[in-house]
């Protein structure tokens, strides 16, 4: 379990241990008097607790909060904590009948294929959705937003505080060089990117570091494919790696790509391995994924 949901574990321990009871049942009732409870569109008259999580972030999210006992059942991908109720239900083909099976009285969504929202709504399960985060703030107010439809807005509160917090001090604590460092963030072998626009961009940016796959992304879209002669042409400092569970890419296999032995991160070692889900979610191990490339930055000779 990563250090922030350990973390949290202790301190709800250590939280019952010293209140007791008494405190046990103080927190039920304050829960229970926070609904009804609004959060997007949705309206809960109760607290839920038979939730379906559709998204691998969202099941961080709710596990992170404390409403991980409330959850019982999640995608097929929702693999952290290792203890989420894994079922065979998809988020990426969601399917408003084997949703329905599990008699939910919350469902969490970050995607509306097959226009499942509406579905759902013809069904009247409640639905909060929660879409892929542009920015911090937006991960913010899902985390929030959760807490609310939970009864856990207090811990919600708390573990955005303890993100905020961690940013902050990684972001103090990082040393920027005499010069900026270029990046490319690889999301597979065919070399798909993630600009600055993006989510996944903006961490990086937080560091200083400037993106080659930018200049690439004329449709604005924020995802752009660069061609290995571009990349090759783009020279970044440093290649950054979220494929290397879904594609088996490492530092070995990218120095094997034809003329990629005279890229400056090539020929420096300073391809970075991430781990995929990290670096692919919005959700509490964000914090993960800053450390990882500060850590990566750290260690680039100024020179």
């Amino acid at each position: 379990m990563p250090a922030l949901f350990a973390a949290m574990a202790i301190a709800a321990l250590a939280l019952t241990g010293c209140g007791g009871n008494g405190e046990t049942t103080a927190r039920a009732s304050a829960a229970s008097a926070a609904f009804p409870a609004t959060a997007g569109s949705v309206t809960l008259e109760t607290k839920p607790v038979k939730i379906v999580s559709l998204s691998p972030t969202v099941t961080e999210m709710l596990f992170a909060i404390g409403a991980g006992s409330q959850v019982t059942a999640v995608d097929k991908l929702s693999n952290e904590p290792a203890s989420a109720p894994k079922t065979d239900l998809s988020g990426f083909k969601p399917n408003a009948e084997a949703i329905a099976a599990k008699n939910p009285d919350l469902v969490v969504l970050s995607s509306d294929t097959n226009k499942i929202l509406d579905q759902l709504a013809t069904l009247k399960i409640p639905v909060y959705f929660a879409p892929s985060a542009k920015t911090l703030d937006d991960t913010y107010t899902q985390i929030n937003d959760l807490g609310k439809l939970t009864g856990h807005a207090d811990e919600a509160e708390g573990l955005v505080k303890s993100m905020q917090d961690g940013i902050a001090a990684i972001v103090q604590s990082a040393k920027p060089g005499t010069r900026k460092l270029t990046y490319f963030h690889e999301l597979d072998p065919t070399l798909y990117s993630a600009t600055s626009r993006t989510f996944i961009g903006s961490v990086y940016s937080m560091l200083g570091l400037v993106n080659v796959a930018d200049p690439a992304d004329t449709a604005g879209g924020g995802y752009p494919q660069m061609s290995s002669e571009a990349l090759i042409k783009a020279n970044p400092d440093m290649i950054f790696l979220a494929d290397t569970k879904c594609c088996q890419q490492s530092a070995a296999t990218v120095k094997a790509r034809p003329g990629f032995a005279d890229v400056t991160a090539v020929k420096n070692n300073q391809i970075v391995e991430l781990d995929d889900d990290i670096a692919s979610r919005w959700g509490p191990r964000v914090v993960d994924l800053l450390r990882a490339v500060a850590d990566a930055v750290a260690k680039v000779p100024t020179a």
